[in-house]
């Protein structure tokens, strides 16, 4: 080796130096069967020479942060410890375990236990069994495993993530902050809390939110996981409700009961938009009474104020509570701007004796635009014998049923008067009501100044009105926009043809088909078709001079097309089983 070569090898020692101090920068790697490890980039001659420090890999690149610490110890994490002061079996991590139960494990039953899987990098505690051993010894290496995942966390800044939060305990300070914010409960920091105490409050009612009152809510008793009565159940805006739930009372005790007596419902005052102070009283409106043979008898105005508290009273051996709860029913009335300016309680009080505990109660809420009318139907579902048809037309495919405001003017007829002109009783209808057969008609005079035409033409227009329908409701409570429920009216035309005559029309007939729908005990009326028919006949032309009168003439008839009720009986059942062919052996 020549003096030349000695220069060579100190740069050959300096390249191996880089390279080491290079991977001592980085974080150390244990690198183990299963688990991922990065391996280390040689530097070249090249990058001692020149001045740029030595490049380090991209998956040990130092980040703009620091890492924080590990918030668990994975050395001393144990997920199949479960056995407290005792080893369990094939559990490597577990403490309690000595060299002795080490050398009788199969397997580790938890060979690695990690922390978050969501970290870029994290350690993880390695655990496996030397068989080569003798006795076999248990192995343990804590290495750091990199997680190969793009969306993985590098960096966590906000510590509290990294463990569950302790929730505020909640005591008799704290409830009644908690029970004003205006999302309900909130256990989470003090300042979440504050934040949500100072937000404003809407100056109205929006659906579903529970109605306040000067001092809490109103109060709708409601059944929840039994039958019993929850009282506490809030009364939401525009949530109508009917339920039923039972009471355990104590006669001798009725008195003490505050749910069973009137004032309990009628002296809560509820505001009129949340966090407000103007209150709005419940009045009550009617009290009805049952006795214990339930006659109810129903209160004057003058007597509702006198109506005393619950009490008890004996009938000889029995005792019975009276003036006691029944039922209740509140009726509220409320703006378009969410506003509830009305409240009315209806209430049926009634004696209770030991034969009707545990008591039923029944609760009714239901709630009323202010100024808005409730729109008539003709029937619930069913129609109604003496009530109109309701009946529209569809302008165009695809959209709804539109209807005239006047109920009794959808589908009419034409009215009789006493002069029998059709002239002068043009526009005068008789509204089609459900169920009632009906006929009449007019005269009509022709003279040679009219045409067969314009005589046709006013004729038809008598006879169908001015907007005759084309779809009819099945129901009495059908809704427009449920077209395909609807009914279509078809329309037939019969004529004569007879040469040299004027074809006029005469008479209009329509036909009504409906059935009894639903439950033999409550059968509902059902309409599923209407026809309708126009007859024109045939008259010669009017001579010269010679007036011609003609009688026109409208009828609606109801046909009952309901099939006969036929009790149905399930087929008895038959045995097909077979006997073995030495059943009756050795008899037969």
């Amino acid at each position: 080796m020549g003096p030349r070569a000695v220069p060579r090898l100190l740069l050959v020692l300096l390249d191996c130096w880089a390279s080491v101090s290079a991977q001592a920068g980085t974080t150390p790697v244990v690198t183990t069967e299963g688990l991922n490890s990065t391996k280390p980039v040689p530097t070249t001659l090249r990058s001692v020479i020149s001045s740029k420090p030595p490049e380090i890999p991209r998956a040990s690149r130092p980040f703009s942060g620091p890492r924080p610490a590990p918030v668990t110890d994975v050395a001393a994490l144990c997920v199949c410890d479960l056995s407290p002061a005792q080893c369990d079996v094939n559990c490597c991590c577990d403490p309690d375990c000595s060299s002795v139960d080490f050398s009788v494990f199969s397997a580790c039953s938890i060979p690695v236990v990690t922390g978050d899987s969501h970290f870029c990098s994290q350690k993880a505690a390695v655990y496996s069994l030397n068989f080569t051993a003798d006795p076999p010894q248990r192995v343990f290496k804590l290495v750091d495993q990199i997680n190969p995942s793009i969306f993985c966390v590098h960096i966590t800044n906000y510590k509290p993530a990294l463990s569950f939060i302790n929730p505020e305990v909640t005591d008799e300070s704290s409830f009644d902050k908690l029970m004003k914010a205006p999302d309900g409960f909130s256990l989470n920091a003090e300042s979440d809390v504050s934040t949500r105490l100072d937000a404003p409050q809407t100056a109205k009612y929006e659906y579903g939110v529970p109605l306040q009152t000067s001092d809490s809510f109103l109060r709708f008793p409601s059944p929840l996981t039994s039958s019993l009565c929850t009282d506490n159940n809030p009364a939401a805006f525009l949530v109508n409700q009917a339920v039923k739930c039972t009471r355990r009372i104590n006669l001798e005790h009725c008195e003490e009961m505050e749910t069973l007596s009137m004032a309990y419902y009628s002296s809560p005052k509820i505001l009129r938009v949340p966090g407000s102070g103007i209150e709005v009283p419940i009045m009550v409106q009617s009290i009805v009474i049952r006795s214990l043979n339930k006659t109810l008898t129903r209160l004057e105005d003058t007597e509702i104020l006198r109506v005393s508290k619950q009490g008890v009273v004996e009938a000889g051996h029995i005792k019975i509570c009276t003036n006691v709860v029944l039922e209740v029913m509140y009726s509220l009335t409320y703006t378009d701007t969410g506003e509830v300016i009305k409240a009315d309680l209806f209430l049926l009080l009634g004696a209770v004796s030991s034969a009707m505990v545990p008591l039923q109660q029944k609760f009714e809420i239901y709630f009323i635009q202010q100024n808005a009318k409730p729109v008539p139907l003709s029937g619930n579902p069913g129609y109604v014998v003496g009530l109109p048809l309701v009946a529209g037309f569809q302008p165009q495919k695809g959209s709804g049923i539109i209807q005239t405001t006047n109920r009794y003017g959808q589908l009419t007829l034409l009215r009789s008067t006493t002069e029998q002109d059709c002239l002068a009783a043009e526009g005068i209808r008789a509204p089609v009501l459900f169920g009632y057969n009906m006929q009449s008609g007019c005269k009509l005079r022709l003279t040679k100044a009219l045409t067969c035409r314009l005589v046709a033409q006013k004729m038809k227009s008598l006879l169908k009105g001015q907007g005759f329908p084309d779809y009819v409701a099945p129901f009495g409570n059908s809704q427009a926009q449920d077209v395909l429920d609807w009914v279509p009216v078809y329309f037939i035309t019969q004529t004569s043809h007879v040469k040299d005559s004027c074809q006029l029309p005469v008479a209009l007939t329509v036909e009504v088909k409906w059935t009894k729908y639903g439950s033999l005990l409550n059968p509902q009326a059902k309409i599923v078709n209407v026809t309708a028919r126009l007859i024109s006949s045939s008259f010669p032309e009017t001579n010269s001079g010679n007036e011609r009168t003609i009688l026109i003439s409208t009828a609606v008839t109801f046909v009952d097309v309901s099939a006969p009720a036929e009790a149905g009986f399930r087929a008895r059942p038959t045995i097909n089983a077979r006997l073995p062919f030495n059943f009756f052996f050795p008899f037969v």
